[in-house]
């Protein structure tokens, strides 16, 4: 073997050796997850501290769920015209963060009437102010589906109104994602809402809390479902007594919660996993200073990063 063969040879199996050693390794086998929170959790934070404390505590984006407690976005400052607009994108950007999500107030199970409308009109809004902010996803939801007779046509509501803002997405790259939630949380009714509204601009927000302390059904055999509509992820625990839900820190609760992001990870889920604390609407939580600084660093020992 002459000298340069050797060197070849030398060179090549020390490559191979490190790519087999680092095979072991978590960093290199995938990407680390990407981590966002909603606003829900701090409602009186100013947008200047929640994009402080983003880029202090090691997050990758924000989904926006109001601001300083006005859950309507497009009445916010930060988004009153174009030019505010372009300047709070910049100030996104500059800091290397990602908004993921607009949580709109947008509730596609009202019948055919004022507040439906208003929902839709709502999320219309949402949607082209997702779009200047570079933004994948705006929220809606669906809530109260009555158990008697009526339900299916409430279903078909839902339907409807996610068709027809999956359609007005099209000249978009925003996706309209609904979240499992309120009493739309069984995994059959779930899967056939999002396959009768299926398009490119229509997916499911996977709140696995909301569905497993209704539904008990293991995350794994839930995602198998419903993977396929995905987009974005609420991550949150929680403690059940007495048929009451307590939201606690991550890793501290009862519900399968690592499971599921355990399956979503191993599956090569691109999204977001958006902490979702709601203190907006449970006061008696702890405090978003340490809640939202809790959840990186439980991430990261789960992940042994």
């Amino acid at each position: 073997m002459n000298s340069t063969t050797r060197r070849d040879f030398l060179k090549t199996s020390t490559a191979m050796l490190s790519v087999a050693m680092a095979g072991n390794s978590f960093d290199f086998l995938k990407p680390k997850p990407l981590l966002a929170f909603s606003t829900l959790g701090c409602p009186d934070w100013s947008f200047d501290k929640i994009l402080d404390f983003s880029v202090a505590n090691n997050y990758d984006g924000i989904e926006l769920r109001g601001i300083l407690r006005q859950l309507d976005l497009t009445k916010c400052p930060e988004f009153s015209n174009p030019e505010k607009i372009n300047d709070t994108r910049k100030r996104i950007e500059d800091r290397k963060l990602k908004i993921v999500d607009l949580g709109s107030s947008a509730a596609m199970h009202h019948p055919v009437g004022a507040d439906r409308q208003k929902s839709l009109d709502e999320a219309k809004r949402f949607i082209d102010l997702a779009q200047q902010l570079n933004c994948p996803n705006v929220r809606v939801f669906p809530n109260e589906l009555p158990k008697d007779g009526t339900r299916s046509a409430v279903v078909e509501l839902i339907i409807k109104g996610l068709q027809e803002l999956g359609e007005y997405a099209k000249a978009t790259n925003v996706c309209v994602v609904m979240e499992s939630h309120g009493d739309a949380v069984k995994t059959e009714e779930l899967k056939y809402i999002m396959e009768s509204a299926a398009s490119a601009h229509t997916g499911l927000v996977w709140d696995v809390v909301n569905m497993w302390t209704v539904t008990k059904e293991p995350p794994a055999a839930v995602y198998q479902q419903l993977k396929k509509y995905i987009r974005h992820t609420h991550i949150k625990d929680a403690t059940l007594a007495d048929d009451k839900i307590n939201y606690v820190l991550l890793g501290k609760g009862q519900t399968p919660i690592f499971d599921a992001i355990d399956v979503l990870y191993k599956d090569g889920y691109k999204g977001y996993y958006s902490f979702e604390w709601e203190k907006m609407w449970h006061p008696e939580i702890q405090e978003p200073e340490i809640a939202l600084a809790d959840y990186p660093k439980a991430m990261k020992a789960h992940f042994k990063l």
